[in-house]
């Protein structure tokens, strides 16, 4: 069936529409095939109507946000990937609730937060994804996680109803939320924080950037940490003991920097990757006989 996705700019003129767009272009691995269909909606409206048209058309679709946790396969993705990213970027301060939207990048909320003498998400700083993506997977960093600041979350379910959901109903766990199980759509949410003074966050904020910095393969592409912590283990560390620092497959590496990342080297492609992560997994378990599960989201074919 043939979906009219341009009926969606009546409703929201802001609403961007890209064919066949590379997704490369669109996460920090800097990997992945075309999509069939990019959606950028700007508003609420716009990502309802656009679910609304794929399901009524049985075409499959993806939620994307900043792209930071995903791996995209080289045939790309046969149906709409709907991006919620910058158009969703409001915050307001209430006392010592933020109030904020999807699409805005931690980086920036965990700022604004700090300008607003507001503490709690020093631990975000630095990861380079949206609230909605942090949310979706409870992401955490530095003994925070999006839990722990959560109060509320207002979502969007794939029938088109706009819910509220408490803590509780969040059923956060570790890199996973009712968002991820049910494919709910982040909308916007409630985070407490509490007062401290702006030097203070600044210091912690910048005590984590120096950190990551030092450890983390930042000057090149890729997903983020690769696979979960397995219980009572790092996973850097289990693969750095396993001698596979540095190990290469096609343009995919182990970081030299940090074992837990798997980096691109310029060219890498999904094949490469998955491959690398195929031979770390087994090598790993022949070692240590701890089994090491991907974090990073997979999208496409």
């Amino acid at each position: 069936m043939t979906v009219d996705f341009q009926s969606l700019m009546a409703i929201d003129p802001q609403c961007t529409i890209q064919y066949h767009e590379p997704l490369k272009n669109h996460t920090t691995f800097k990997i992945g095939g075309k999509a069939d269909i990019l959606i950028i909606p700007g508003s609420v409206d716009g990502i309802a109507m656009a679910i609304e048209l794929c399901r009524k058309a049985e075409l499959p679709y993806v939620i994307l946000g900043n792209g930071s946790n995903v791996l995209v396969t080289d045939k790309g993705f046969r149906g709409a990937v709907i991006k919620v990213s910058a158009p969703f970027s409001q915050v307001t301060v209430k006392g010592t609730e933020l109030v904020a939207e999807a699409g805005i990048l931690l980086s920036m909320l965990a700022n604004e937060a700090k300008e607003a003498s507001l503490s709690g998400l020093a631990f975000a700083s630095g990861i380079p994804g949206t609230l909605g993506g942090a949310i979706f997977m409870n992401a955490g960093a530095y003994g925070g996680e999006m839990k722990d600041v959560v109060t509320w979350v207002e979502a969007l379910t794939p029938e088109g109803d706009i819910i509220r959901l408490t803590p509780e109903a969040m059923q956060f766990g570790y890199r996973t939320s009712i968002v991820k199980a049910k494919g709910y759509v982040v909308l916007r949410c409630g985070l407490t924080l509490h007062k401290l003074q702006r030097e203070t966050i600044q210091s912690e904020m910048d005590d984590y950037t120096m950190r990551r910095t030092s450890k983390q393969p930042l000057e090149l592409p890729s997903a983020g940490s690769t696979f979960k912590r397995p219980t009572g283990h790092f996973a850097g560390q289990l693969i750095e003991t396993a001698g596979l620092r540095g190990l290469r497959y096609g343009d995919a590496q182990v970081s030299q920097k940090h074992c837990g990342f798997v980096v691109n080297r310029g060219q890498a492609t999904c094949e490469d990757v998955l491959t690398l992560i195929g031979i770390i997994q087994k090598v790993v378990y022949d070692h240590a006989h701890v089994r090491l599960e991907r974090e990073v989201q997979l999208i496409g074919e």
